[in-house]
């Protein structure tokens, strides 16, 4: 009876976890580029979105709406811009490292993103560096 009961919770627990998990896109190299080109703080906008702790938090964000990427089976997907966001870049030595997508500019051969909201944690990669591109 124990085992039929662990069963069903298992079974229930994977079914909940499909419905929530995060799917992952890619974007090339080159599709990045061209979809940052001339992007940086100068002509960040104004985003509001709820903080935390309910509070609206106000803060500058890159003007990208939607960025073009693919799925796993290579299909443009067409993603809305949104402050939960992320954005993971791999590189060639299989580090990875993470920023908010509406927070990353392009500055010449550099790629400039935030890895923190609450504190100000931004770091900077070549994109010469980069293997992969996953949103």
């Amino acid at each position: 009876m124990a085992k039929q009961i662990m069963k069903r919770f298992g079974f229930i627990l994977i079914i909940i976890f499909s419905f929530i998990s995060c799917k992952t896109y890619i974007i090339p190299i080159e599709s990045f580029t061209k979809q940052f080109k001339g992007v940086d703080t100068s002509n960040y906008k104004i985003v509001k979105t709820r903080g935390p702790f309910g509070e609206i938090v106000e803060y500058r964000a890159n003007p990208i709406d939607t960025i073009k990427c693919f799925d796993k089976k290579n299909n443009l997907v067409l993603l809305k811009n949104k402050p939960s966001l992320e954005i993971r870049f791999t590189r060639k030595n299989n580090k990875k490292i993470v920023f908010f997508f509406d927070k990353v500019f392009l500055q010449d051969t550099l790629i400039i993103g935030d890895m923190s909201r609450l504190i100000k944690l931004q770091k900077s990669i070549s994109i010469g560096s980069i293997k992969k591109i996953e949103i």
